[in-house]
């Protein structure tokens, strides 16, 4: 079947010598995965590889045969280019971050407006806006609404986070963060995009992002810490 359809890159992995498997959340049909043969040959295709880095929104026309095998692309261009994600260290950063986020998270091969319009408003914002340090944190705790797990804020008075749970509580038990942590997770909750400038030291940073990946490793199958975490956490150390 022929589908005309926005999409955003997850990953591209060079496949032998000359192609490239492109993972892609799609807004027709959420997760779907391209085989690009001959990537690497003739100036043509070249230049298409430049469509395939982490984050790229793309609209394409595909063939989707629906049947568990890997896709093919028949037409490829920019929905929107990026302006300052391939040249600004710290955003690139990041996009490489949250696409191998969204990688080890992403399983779902349905549609999700909602989950597609999450992720490229919130790229495009990346991409425009300068106060970015914290970017990663809040939008990495807004996805979990997306995927079914967003801390219960029922009880949030309550001194202690269980992160097994997602709830607030006054148990101290293995899966709790201490109260200090607890308030640092409580600020980062009451952020958005546009708030979350300079908001916290280097250390608290440093110490939401472990929680955060903790959080996704008790609350998904199967998820992998990041490669590229270390990066990220160099870049804004």
């Amino acid at each position: 079947m022929l589908v005309k359809t926005q999409a955003i890159v997850i990953s591209s992995v060079r496949y032998q010598e000359k192609s490239l498997i492109v993972r892609c959340y799609t807004h027709s049909d959420g997760l779907k995965s391209y085989f690009v043969r001959d990537a690497f040959t003739g100036k043509k295709n070249l230049q298409k590889i430049a469509c395939f880095q982490p984050l790229t929104l793309l609209e394409i026309e595909a063939i989707h045969k629906n049947k568990g095998t890997l896709e093919q692309f028949k037409e490829i261009k920019l929905f929107q280019a990026y302006e300052q994600i391939p040249t600004d260290i710290r955003k690139s950063t990041i996009a490489l971050f949250l696409a191998e986020m969204l990688q080890n998270s992403i399983r779902e091969e349905a549609p999700n407006d909602a989950l597609f319009a999450f992720l490229q408003t919130a790229f495009l914002w990346l991409d425009t806006h300068d106060q970015v340090s914290n970017f990663h944190l809040v939008f990495l705790l807004e996805l979990t609404r997306h995927l079914g797990f967003y801390p219960d804020c029922t009880d949030i008075e309550l001194p202690l986070f269980h992160l097994q749970e997602g709830v607030f509580t006054q148990q101290s038990s293995a899966g709790t963060l201490n109260p200090y942590e607890t308030e640092t997770f409580k600020k980062l909750i009451e952020l958005n995009f546009d708030q979350s400038a300079q908001t916290f030291h280097v250390s608290e940073r440093q110490q939401l992002l472990k929680i955060i990946v903790d959080y996704y490793t008790y609350h998904l199958d199967g998820f992998r810490k990041p490669q590229s975490l270390e990066v990220l956490q160099a870049v804004f150390s």
